[in-house]
């Protein structure tokens, strides 16, 4: 992991296309701006766990789903 300290207004360059901008520091929580093409997902890291799991469990009732149809297909 690489540990950078910025303040207010500085930028880290992620690459060519994506730019981190630190917008505000206040007390203990940090505002950061992101840009970067609209190809690339950016999400906070609950959300993105969220979707993760959300995602597992749909493809999971959907091969159960799927597995009970075929059999019962085969057994016609």
């Amino acid at each position: 992991m690489l540990i950078l300290s910025r303040k207010t207004d500085e930028k880290i360059k992620i690459g060519e296309d994506i730019t981190l901008t630190i917008i505000e520091i206040r007390g203990d929580q940090v505002k950061i701006g992101v840009e970067a093409p609209k190809n690339v997902k950016v999400f906070r890291q609950e959300v993105f766990n969220a979707i993760k799991n959300e995602n597992k469990s749909a493809a999971e009732t959907t091969n159960v789903a799927g597995i009970d149809a075929i059999t019962k297909l085969l057994k016609k």
